[in-house]
């Protein structure tokens, strides 16, 4: 397309959408925290970090059901 130049605008951010259902509450728990701005990258962090924390648990059962 004529003037595009698709190397302008926001950079890719490497993540995948995927919506959520928080407990009632819990939005305004973590917004009061870090602010509604910082919600989703808090969710972010706090996601990796335990997956991490799960991953390294080397092959332990970690379901509970």
């Amino acid at each position: 397309m004529l003037g595009y130049d698709a190397g302008m605008g926001r950079p890719p951010l490497n993540v995948k959408s995927t919506n959520i259902r928080l407990p009632e509450g819990l939005g305004a728990r973590i917004d009061k925290l870090v602010g509604r701005q910082r919600r989703a990258a808090f969710i972010r962090e706090v996601l990796e970090r335990e997956v991490e924390r799960l991953e390294k648990l080397d092959g332990q059962s970690i379901r509970s059901s």
